[in-house]
């Protein structure tokens, strides 16, 4: 007994070559002149017992009688009991001559060979993709039924199965397998395909939101998911039953499953948030025809989708094939198995498995270099806030990445001593001294700034002022709220005004305004310092959607409580958790090397959720939290001994379990 596989060094022809090894007889797979090492990897990996009986034969799918000489044929005639095609592409997002080339045209040099060397039997390793848009029960001995084939991928998997059916010069079995994923038991993987496109938007929602929190998404249909292990298994038990010949089999699974629920199975192997409620797509169905279409055509509409999908690394054709049709019969599968064991294992026993491989071995951003130094060498970056707590913090980092950080602040001192550590180890920096609560001051420094330097490409909005008092202690103090405006919100868009047509004219341009986690959580006694910056998150919300199309973007750092000089004076303060500014100067960093639109914390992004849901049972929480934390001796103008405000264990225990909030 011998074998000839087309595709072995494949994702499917790797684990049946694997099964293969476990019978008698040589192994001869094609293998293109130039794969011979992809060939050699697959032979190394499968260990002794490939050793001698995987034999290479050099040619190639696209030509005729697959590149064979007639003196490799003559070797081979009338040895090759099973011959197993499965050489093809499996990719929704090919062009439709690439298709036409692999799958139709590879499928007819298949035939002449399997001819040529008369084998015993062809295993045609087809695609449910065959099936089309048929609606309703797809049966294993149903084939040409008036189907439409919406895609080339779908055209030439029909076309290829019917040149099997009509042509086949030896007796012929077909298999056609639905979306098939890693293996069950080791989550192994070769390529980003099928639910994995959507793996990136589940990390996404995962470091975006707690776990518990409920989802609202669409119900696209229902979907057929099979490990590679049961379809390489299926595959060969199948190929070794007599009588069989003439026939088709679904390698799917039995019990299809609502996309929905499939992609929650991902979503809970990831730790991730899951859809709570599926809006059925029959519901927008019922709409007036063409309603969707038309709206979707509009360029408006066709960009925002293509936005959200690339971020998501989403092809839109795999969005418009996600949900099958048709769903699929198996008995003449299931039959065939009987007494093998072989089965389709439930997605919730190996989901883990195939998310954990994914993220440790297939996430596109392990394999891109997104290092803050990659993103910032050579980079210029205005820093405001610099001489002291994160602003100095960022611009050490920004530096000895080799970013060139322009350091602005009042306080001339501080920032040449920056300046001069900076260049002490090598780096380069550039001191400007500006009150950035004068607007004169803040248009005087920019014009110095692209006067001196080509470019700027980077802002970070970090210089600003906090005030921690109550309504009830600020009804003579309107002042506080005004020098607090005029900083974080007039001093902070005035400087990104300032830089918007330099910015616009070089076609680039981020800023990250370093917010607040108080403007997510409303603690009580920040009216002043929260108003200010929740003006700046709302003027930026606004102004992002204008200036995209010129290039330019922007972060906008719900920044948790943070050590730095500007919480000293509320010596309750000393005892509560927070980051560190050198913590908070990673964050911006991330900032400037991924560029997300924010980055939050858990606890804020649920405390928007909860106002959002409860407003009336989040003022009832803050209040509590109004009656635990008092006035600071500061606010009133007092000062107090040393150890006069030492934190209660009342309050410990609630800053603890709000870690990060501002109270």
């Amino acid at each position: 007994m011998a074998y000839f596989v087309t595709g072995a060094t494949g994702f499917i022809g790797r684990h049946l070559v694997e099964r293969l090894l476990e019978r008698e007889g040589d192994i001869h797979v094609l293998v293109r002149a130039g794969s011979q090492e992809r060939l050699n990897a697959l032979v190394t990996g499968l260990g002794e017992a490939a050793a001698g009986r995987v034999k290479p034969v050099v040619g190639d799918l696209g030509e005729p009688r697959l590149g064979l000489s007639e003196e490799q044929i003559a070797a081979l005639r009338a040895q090759i009991e099973h011959f197993f095609h499965l050489a093809a592409i499996y990719d929704m997002t090919a062009r439709a001559d690439v298709n036409e080339r692999l799958n139709v045209v590879g499928t007819r040099n298949a035939l002449d060979v399997a001819g040529a060397l008369q084998a015993e039997r062809l295993h045609h390793v087809s695609s449910v993709a065959a099936a089309g848009d048929y609606r309703g029960l797809f049966r294993e001995d149903m084939f040409d039924e008036g189907q439409t084939l919406p895609s080339p991928y779908h055209r030439t998997k029909f076309e290829s199965e019917k040149l099997v059916r009509e042509q086949s010069p030896v007796p012929w079995r077909v298999y056609r397998p639905s979306i098939v994923v890693g293996h069950s038991q080791t989550g192994a993987m070769d390529k980003i395909d099928g639910p994995y496109y959507f793996f990136k938007a589940i990390q996404k929602a995962r470091f975006a939101l707690p776990e518990w929190v409920p989802l609202v998404g669409p119900e696209l249909g229902y979907t057929n998911i099979v490990p590679v292990d049961f379809v390489a298994a299926a595959l060969d038990y199948i190929a070794h039953q007599p009588g069989l010949d003439g026939q088709a089999f679904h390698l799917t699974n039995p019990k299809p499953m609502r996309v929905g629920e499939s992609l929650n199975a991902f979503a809970k192997a990831a730790h991730a948030p899951q859809l709570a409620v599926r809006v059925d797509k029959r519901l927008t169905d019922a709409l007036p025809k063409g309603t969707l279409s038309m709206l979707m055509k509009l360029p408006q509409v066709r960009d925002i989708r293509r936005t959200v999908l690339a971020d998501f690394g989403i092809p839109e054709e795999v969005l418009e094939h996600m949900a099958l049709r048709p769903q699929f019969d198996t008995r003449d599968t299931e039959r065939a198995l009987t007494g093998s064991g072989i089965a389709v294992p439930e997605l919730e026993t190996y989901a883990h498995r195939l998310w954990d491989y994914w993220e440790r071995t297939l996430d596109p951003d392990l394999h891109k270099d997104r290092s803050f130094r990659h993103v910032i060498n050579g980079r210029t970056v205005i820093i405001t806030g610099a001489s002291s707590g994160i602003g100095r913090a960022t611009a050490l980092k920004v530096a000895e990445s080799g970013g060139i950080p322009l350091l602005v602040a009042r306080g001339l001192e501080k920032l040449e001593a920056l300046r001069e550590e900076i260049e002490a180890k090598g780096g380069t920096a550039h001191v400007y001294s500006a009150d950035l609560s004068n607007m004169d001051a803040i248009d005087a420094v920019v014009a110095r700034i692209l006067d001196e330097h080509p470019a700027v490409d980077f802002l970070v909005n970090n210089a600003g002022r906090s005030i921690r008092r109550s309504v009830k202690l600020s009804e003579d103090r309107f002042h506080d709220f005004e020098r607090t405006m005029q900083l974080n919100y007039f001093g902070a868009i005035k400087m990104i005004m300032a830089l918007l047509p330099h910015m616009r004219e070089r076609g680039f341009g981020h800023i990250v305004n370093v917010s607040s986690i108080g403007v997510q959580t409303n603690p009580p006694r920040f009216s002043a310092y929260v108003a200010s910056k929740g003006a700046l998150d709302a003027w930026t919300r606004v102004v992002s959607s204008e200036v995209i199309g010129d290039g330019i973007s922007f972060t906008t750092i719900h920044m948790q409580l943070v050590r730095t000089p500007m919480i000293a004076p509320t010596k309750l303060y000393d005892h509560f958790p927070t980051i560190s500014p050198e913590e908070a100067g990673d964050l911006i960093c991330e900032a400037m090397r991924t560029r997300p639109k924010e980055i939050n914390t858990r606890l804020g992004t649920a405390g928007e959720i909860l106002h959002a849901l409860a407003p009336k049972v989040m003022d009832q929480i803050l209040h509590v939290a109004y009656n635990v934390f008092p006035d600071s001796a500061a606010s009133k103008g007092e000062k107090a001994p040393a150890d006069a405000e030492r934190a209660s264990m009342e309050q410990l225990a609630m800053a603890n379990i709000m870690k990060g909030v501002h109270w």
